[in-house]
């Protein structure tokens, strides 16, 4: 999510609780009010929607563009080696085959033996994987509280964060200039390519669960996502799409496009995240439909401004019609936090470890 896309007009800043939302339409011109928006079916039973299932996971990865095969073999450098308590730091970078060299944090737990469950922590927008692994202070550090409860924890920089700053079409110039410049140059260069950002951005992950699963502390029966933000989106992206994703936690963002429509407020979310013909079919649980009935916890302020009340709610109703139809509806839980803004606190976090010891 891009909270700054939206500071100018709500004049929050991180964290704090915003000022109650409009009503769902309210001020929408009538023309924007009856948009040919798809609707996902709702399956009556589990073989109608393993039948169903297919389809509708093709067209979520046609609307993501051509994503180009991944590397293979994948080749990784390590560059340096700390240790910190009851963990080691790696730091690796690999070639993502197309355009770009790729850094990433790997911690991996000291005096563990067999093969160890593994997550792979994704960062918010403005952020990057130096706060996942707590080298810049954040709210998203959890490297070291999954690695020292037993889980190799992966987290790399996307297409324009934290050292990928500066590598995109202009090069040095977009480091310069505003942090959001590199982010449209990727995305228009991308749809003249036929791809999108998303998809890419999402293609780069896949190449990090790649590099996860073979190491040889990792079960790779056992990976997980979390993220915050736009790292949440990704989780629960990359799980759709990749089933090596075996459980997701998912904080902010548990959002339905139509109801940011409804409440104006397409500018909360900056433009990757924006995929091309996706509403011609469906909204955000035809995606997230191809989770169950692998775990997801959804952990939400409601008064987070970019994911609405109205369509957390429709969410949690939809997505727990097809955990049932798996016969695991406790895999499915979404938490909304009263009173509370765009955040990844204490309590969510320690929902997150409770989570994955359950379940991985």
């Amino acid at each position: 999510m891009r909270l700054a896309a939206f500071l100018p007009v709500f004049g929050i800043i991180w964290g704090q609780v915003p000022p109650p939302l409009q009503q769902p339409w309210e001020g929408v011109p009538e023309a924007y009010r009856k948009l040919p928006i798809g609707k996902l079916r709702i399956p009556a039973t589990l073989d109608e929607w393993q039948r169903q299932r297919e389809q509708v996971r093709s067209i979520v990865l046609a609307c993501l563009g051509e994503r180009p095969p991944r590397p293979k073999p994948l080749s990784v450098r390590t560059l340096w080696r700390e240790r910190k308590e009851g963990y080691a730091v790696e730091k690796f970078v690999f070639s993502n085959g197309v355009d770009s060299e790729v850094p990433g944090y790997l911690a991996v737990p000291e005096g563990r033996p067999g093969r160890m469950p593994a997550v792979l922590a994704m960062h918010g927008h403005g952020s990057s994987k130096e706060d996942i692994f707590g080298y810049r202070a954040s709210s998203q550090d959890v490297a070291g509280l999954l690695a020292r409860r037993g889980y190799v924890v992966m987290a790399i920089d996307n297409y324009f964060a934290g050292e990928r700053r500066g590598t995109g079409p202009a090069g040095e110039l977009e480091r310069m200039e505003r942090g959001s410049d590199q982010e449209m140059s990727l995305f228009k260069l991308n749809l003249w390519l036929g791809r999108t950002l998303w998809g890419m951005m999402l293609r780069d992950e896949q190449i990090a669960l790649d590099y996860l699963a073979s190491r040889p502390e990792v079960d790779p029966k056992r990976i997980a996502a979390q993220g915050m933000s736009m790292g949440s989106t990704r989780s629960w992206w990359l799980g759709a799409i990749d089933e090596r994703i075996r459980a997701v936690v998912a904080v902010a963002c548990f959002t339905r496009y139509e109801d940011l429509i409804a409440i104006r407020a397409l500018r909360a979310h900056g433009i990757y995240y924006f995929v091309p013909g996706i509403l011609k079919h469906f909204d955000s649980e035809g995606i997230m439909a191809l989770l169950p009935p692998r775990p997801l916890l959804a952990l939400t302020g409601d008064r987070d401004l970019g994911s609405p009340p109205e369509g957390m709610k429709k969410l949690e109703q939809i997505l727990a019609r097809f955990y049932r139809l798996y016969g695991k509806p406790e895999q499915f839980r979404s938490i909304i936090y009263p009173e509370t803004g765009h955040v990844y606190t204490d309590q969510m976090k320690q929902q997150m470890l409770e989570w994955f010891d359950k379940y991985l």
